[in-house]
């Protein structure tokens, strides 16, 4: 069964990871699970959560903030286990209610995010979203399984990535946009979608809420207004 707009019309949905499809920010979760021995590991998490924030709310370009925040972590492919067992844990509430409508209608929904595939992947399949519904960054490991980076060669890497990474998937049903940062509005800023909804069921950011065509506090009304 397809997905469809009110009007009838074929209807993809383009949802965010962090604090819209998980309640959490994971990257600032992995500092915590990385650091937790770590003498300064409050510190530094708050510098990164500031990072993170600037980049949410289009005060930092997204690649930088991305740079900044992995320079901080210290972490190991080991940690990545920690906090994928964490993220399960933490799938935003309505996205839990509705799990089946996202196993029906996984076909017509993608999961794009300036996250890292490697923990969204096996966060998002008990949902029915496969891993080629994921579009995110990928980590770079040193010999010793260590996190020194992201793959740059992939377009959620740099500014404006999300917008790049949806045009190359060559939809054509209708988008909508779901999230809670200033680059999930990018996309539809960049003509590669018909609606960016502000998701607020886990923060709401007022920069964005001043671009979103409308509010959405949880997903029982996306999916009310589909329905309609």
């Amino acid at each position: 069964m397809s997905l469809q707009t009110p009007n009838g019309e074929p209807l993809t949905l383009i949802i965010d990871f962090d604090s819209t499809f998980t309640r959490v920010e994971a990257l600032d979760e992995l500092a915590r699970i990385a650091l937790a021995e770590h003498p300064d590991q409050q510190a530094i998490v708050a510098r990164i959560q500031a990072l993170t924030d600037r980049g949410m709310a289009g005060e930092l370009p997204v690649d930088k903030s991305l740079r900044q925040r992995l320079q901080l972590l210290q972490a190991h492919r080991h940690h990545l286990q920690p906090l994928i067992e964490l993220l399960h844990r933490q799938v935003t509430a309505s996205v839990q209610r509705n799990r089946d409508f996202f196993r029906t209608h996984h076909k017509d929904i993608y999961i794009v995010s300036n996250g890292f595939a490697e923990f969204i992947a096996p966060v998002v399949a008990p949902y029915g979203l496969a891993a080629s519904h994921v579009l995110a960054n990928r980590f770079t490991f040193d010999e010793k399984g260590s996190i020194t980076g992201l793959d740059t060669t992939l377009p959620l890497s740099r500014a404006g990535g999300k917008a790049q990474a949806v045009s190359e998937l060559g939809l054509a049903a209708e988008k909508w946009v779901i999230g809670d940062g200033y680059t999930d509005y990018q996309i539809k800023e960049a003509g590669q979608a018909r609606q960016f909804i502000a998701f607020t069921e886990n923060i709401a950011r007022p920069k964005v809420l001043a671009v979103a065509d409308w509010q959405a506090h949880n997903f029982d009304e996306i999916i009310e207004k589909i329905k309609k």
